[in-house]
């Protein structure tokens, strides 16, 4: 299974921002491997979470672990199936080690989006 997780700029610690993240990580929790892939939707005009969603999903995203999310991105991931779980702790292992160990909580909550505020 492919786990996208948005990353900040020290690719170690989950990024406030799901759509802007700097980074994205996709882990393969199968062959415990990952690969950090620049976010393309970071500096999009507007329309990032969906952008950012989009991109995870391109990548094999199969669940995605993020400290928040906003409407529109999480319509794009339900509308493939993609699990969205709430990370706890701060960095990119506590977040693998608690999903593998089934630590973790889907997302119930998600609020309306920046839109194009930074």
């Amino acid at each position: 299974m492919i786990v996208a997780i948005p990353v900040d700029e020290t690719r170690e610690a989950l990024c406030v921002s799901f759509a802007r993240a700097p980074f994205v990580l996709f882990y393969n929790t199968d062959s415990h491997t990952s690969e950090i892939k620049e976010n393309p939707a970071a500096q999009a005009e507007g329309g990032a979470g969906v952008k950012a969603s989009q991109f995870m999903l391109d990548g094999g995203a199969e669940a995605i672990i993020t400290i928040r999310c906003g409407e529109n991105a999480a319509q794009v991931l339900k509308a493939a199936d993609v699990s969205i779980y709430k990370s706890q702790g701060s960095t990119v292992q506590e977040n693998i080690d608690a999903f593998q160990e089934g630590k973790l909580s889907l997302m119930t909550s998600f609020h309306a989006g920046f839109h194009g505020i930074r």
